[in-house]
This record gives structure tokens, C-alpha cells and sequence, in this order.
């Protein structure tokens, strides 16, 4: 489909699930009505991005396709250059077992000989034909209806023998030795979904069984995918108290992979290829729960997600505001002006101190702010309009951004911080501020305090 059927395909689906939501209950309406609009900044962000999605030959049939297949229409319908990259080892393990045929592996490895590549090709062949049609369903009053997605596949993926290795000729394992990667984007640019197998040809047309998990990092990082998605047999990682962890840069990733305490088989597998990935050009990778159903919208459409994202950088990062974040600032004040918890700052106000707010991003969306404002003549700074959005306080964003502006101002050479508050004063007193009244103000501070709000001084010394 063009760029113009897939906008009315979304339209579509919205108009539907809103007309879902009138004959719910009112609080239900509201929930519903809430998650589009807080969802409607992925639709843009999303728009347009190559998402490389890769699962096992476990998911690749029954309940699980099905689900997937609905979840996948929906995200080729908000624009989402889908490029997905299956496997096959349950099938080949059946289809083995049918002929009689042993099975060999060295380290997790399977070992292909001429037999068990027979095996290989029926099982791969089966299975992609199995994987294109339920793409290709359109049956009414499900998430596919009026929903046809074209579905390629190709010889993209030149691919070389793995060789001996510590004595065992693994004969017809192979590994990539090239993504043909100008193919897939010219695919893509079709509005087509590209489906990939693991199976890989040589420049002398031999036939390579690979590794699903090298095909999908390989692949990822030869477009420069926005995102590489790996579904798998846990929700993600875990910390040391059985939580999952949200987000995790490369390193720390690294780190756990090392520890090598609570992984699963195929954290193993995945967690490696998701850290070379995003330290190669891919912007994040995910590991997400195969058997959840929704997963992939639950992750890529809430703010929270389900399963665990892996980035090269930490996902929350300061930096200083532009004239172009105004509009994003004046949404995140707004609630906390109106409430009273802030002083009201119009537009202009916003404008004209831009160049004094430093802000809190979380995967590229502001979610926090604060302000610095000097008083060179009495060697003193104030801290202002600290906000963050409630979705992010327990991340520590708060305390990273009052860290940050008690830096600059200690760097610019200021004695104290102070800061006036009429909801806060014990989360500054834990900080190290103290209570002091007005008249300890700098004079042009306290000549524009206002008694009837009546905020109460913290200090600071630096």
C-alpha cells in the first residue's frame, strides 16, 4: 500500500476502536481516549522507521502467529518499514525426527551435514510459506480486515561456512558473510514487508543453515534500523530482586551477560547480538515476551513497556533547552501551574528565558525541566520550575536535574542555591536545603515576593 492508504488504513483503525470505546462504560471511554492521545507522539515518532523483528520457529505457528501477524498489520499501517527474520529449529528437530535422522550439536551449535540440511530446507521452506499466509489474511471482524500486506523475500543474505572449530566440521552451519541491504530498502520503499528466513547462499550456490538471532543483528545493523526486536522465552531481564529491568545501556548489559545469573536460553542467544547491534548503528534493541499477548504494541505504544530495551546511551539525558522545545515546556509546566504548585509563565516569558532551562529527555520526549536564574551581585543562584512528569518520578530525573543546575551554578561561581516552594519543602530538605525566611532573599528576589502565596525559602551553600 502507498503512504496515503496506510494513513486511511490508521484512520480506519482508529475510528473503529473509538467507536469500541462509546459503547464502553465512561471510565473505560476515558482510559481508551487517554492511551490514544499519549500514544499519538509514537504514531509520528514511528512513522517512516525500520523495525527488525525477530522470532523462533516456536512463535511461528498457532495462537502466537496470529497475534503477531495483528500486531504486525497494525504497525505497517502507521507507517513502520517492517523487516521480519524467522526461525526454524522446533520444525527442523520435527522434521528429523520424521526422517530419522539424528541430531548433532557442539555448544548450542547445530551441526549441518548433507542429511540434516535436507531437513533444514523442508522445515525453513514450510515454515515461511506458513508465515506468508498468515500475513496475508484478511478476514473480516479481526485486526487484519482491509488490512492486505505484501510480503517479499529474496536472497538477501550471502552467507559462508563456519568451518572447524575445536575439531567439529560444521560443515553446512553457517555464518553471514553479507546483507545485500539496497535489495531490502528497495522493498521497503515499496511499502512492502520483508520476510527473512535463516538460511544464507554462498557466491557458489551452496545453501548455509544460520544462526535466526546473527541473521536479525546482521541485518539490523546493515540498514541502520531505528529498532531490533528479539521475542523471547522470558519478559526480559531481571534485576537481583526478580524486577524487570525497563531500559539498560550496552555496557551494563554487558555486564549481566557476563554474570550470567538469571538468563535464560535465549537471553544467552539474544542479549550479545542486541548489545553488538545498538554499538553498531541500531538505535535500540528490545528483548520482549514471546508468549504476552499485544507485546510488541505494549511496548512500542505505553510509556512503560513490557520487555527490556537495550541502548548505547543511557535512555534518560540533560541538555539545554532551544526555542524549539517552548511548546514542549509549556505542556509539562501547564498542569503544575495550574494546580499551584508553580508560578504562571506565559508563552512569551517561556521565549524569553528559554536559554536559562535545562531539560530532561526520555527516549527523545521532554519529561522534565529546570531553570536557573542569577543573582551576580549577591553571589547567589536560584533553582526554578523544577518539574517532572508524573510518569518519571520514581526514574531519580528530579534529583539528576537539581544535581545538574547545582553544578552549573557552583561552576559559575555562585556561594548559594536557593529555591522557593509551596509543596516540596521536604524533598529539598532531604537534599541538604535549608529553611531561611524572605529577608535572606537577594533585594530584586525579595522585592518580588509574594506574601499571599506565602512559598517557603530553601538554601543551599555551595
Amino acid at each position: 500500500m502507498d503512504t496515503a492508504e496506510g494513513m486511511e488504513q490508521e484512520k480506519r483503525v482508529l475510528s473503529e476502536n473509538l467507536s469500541a470505546a462509546v459503547r464502553m462504560g465512561d471510565d473505560e471511554a476515558i482510559r481508551f481516549v487517554e492511551w490514544v492521545r499519549g500514544a499519538a507522539q509514537y504514531f509520528h515518532a514511528f512513522r517512516g522507521k525500520t523495525f527488525v523483528l525477530a522470532f523462533g520457529g516456536e512463535v511461528a505457528y498457532g495462537r502466537r502467529m496470529d497475534d503477531l501477524c495483528h500486531d504486525c498489520n497494525l504497525l505497517a499501517a502507521l507507517g513502520v518499514r517492517l523487516v521480519l527474520v524467522h526461525g526454524a529449529r522446533p520444525q527442523i528437530e520435527a522434521e528429523l525426527a520424521r526422517r530419522g535422522q539424528p541430531s548433532y550439536y557442539h555448544k548450542g551449535l547445530r551441526v549441518t551435514d548433507e542429511a540434516a540440511l535436507e531437513c533444514v530446507k523442508a522445515a525453513v521452506g514450510v515454515t515461511r510459506i506458513n508465515i506468508e499466509a498468515a500475513l496475508s489474511r484478511g478476514l473480516p471482524n479481526t485486526p487484519m480486515a482491509g488490512g492486505y500486506m505484501r510480503v517479499t523475500a529474496g536472497n538477501f543474505i550471502t552467507a559462508r561456512p563456519i568451518g572447524v572449530v575445536e575439531g567439529v566440521d560444521f560443515q553446512y552451519t553457517g555464518t553471514v558473510r553479507k546483507v545485500i541491504a539496497e535489495e531490502i530498502i528497495a522493498d521497503l520503499d515499496q511499502q512492502n514487508v520483508v520476510l527473512i528466513s535463516n538460511l544464507g547462499v554462498s557466491p557458489s550456490g551452496e545453501i548455509f543453515n544460520l544462526v535466526m538471532e546473527e541473521v536479525a543483528e546482521a541485518v539490523a545493523m546493515a540498514l541502520q534500523a531505528e529498532k531490533l526486536i528479539y521475542m523471547c522465552d522470558a519478559p526480559g531481564l531481571l534485576d537481583e530482586k526478580g524486577r524487570l529491568i525497563e531500559a539498560i545501556t550496552a555496557d551494563e548489559a554487558e555486564r549481566k551477560l557476563l554474570a550470567g545469573v538469571g538468563l535464560t536460553e535465549d537471553l544467552h542467544l539474544f542479549l550479545p547480538r542486541a548489545i553488538k547491534a545498538v554499538r553498531n548503528g541500531v538505535a535500540r534493541a528490545h528483548l520482549i515476551d514471546r508468549d504476552k499477548d499485544g507485546a510488541l504494541l505494549l511496548e512500542f505504544f505505553t510509556r512503560q513497556g513490557v520487555g527490556t530495551m537495550v541502548s548505547r546511551e543511557p535512555l534518560h539525558r540533560l541538555r539545554a533547552a532551544t526555542i524549539e522545545d517552548v511548546a514542549a515546556l509549556l505542556k509539562l509546566l501547564g498542569p503544575l501551574e495550574a494546580d499551584g504548585t508553580l508560578v504562571r509563565r506565559g508563552r512569551e516569558l517561556i521565549e524569553m528565558e528559554i536559554g536559562r532551562f535545562t531539560l530532561a529527555e526520555h527516549d527523545g520526549i521532554i519529561v522534565g525541566c529546570v531553570a536557573l536564574y542569577p543573582f551576580v551581585e549577591d553571589g547567589m543562584a536560584e533553582m526554578a520550575c523544577l518539574a517532572v512528569s508524573p510518569d518519571y518520578r520514581r526514574a531519580g530525573l528530579g534529583e539528576r536535574l537539581m544535581q545538574d543546575i547545582t553544578a552549573q551554578a557552583r561552576e559559575a561561581g555562585y556561594r548559594q542555591l536557593f529555591v522557593l516552594t509551596t509543596r516540596t519543602e521536604h524533598w529539598f530538605r532531604e537534599r541538604g536545603f535549608r529553611e531561611v525566611g524572605p529577608e535572606e532573599l537577594p533585594e530584586r528576589k525579595r522585592d518580588l515576593y509574594n506574601f499571599q502565596r506565602r512559598s517557603k525559602v530553601f538554601m543551599k551553600e555551595l
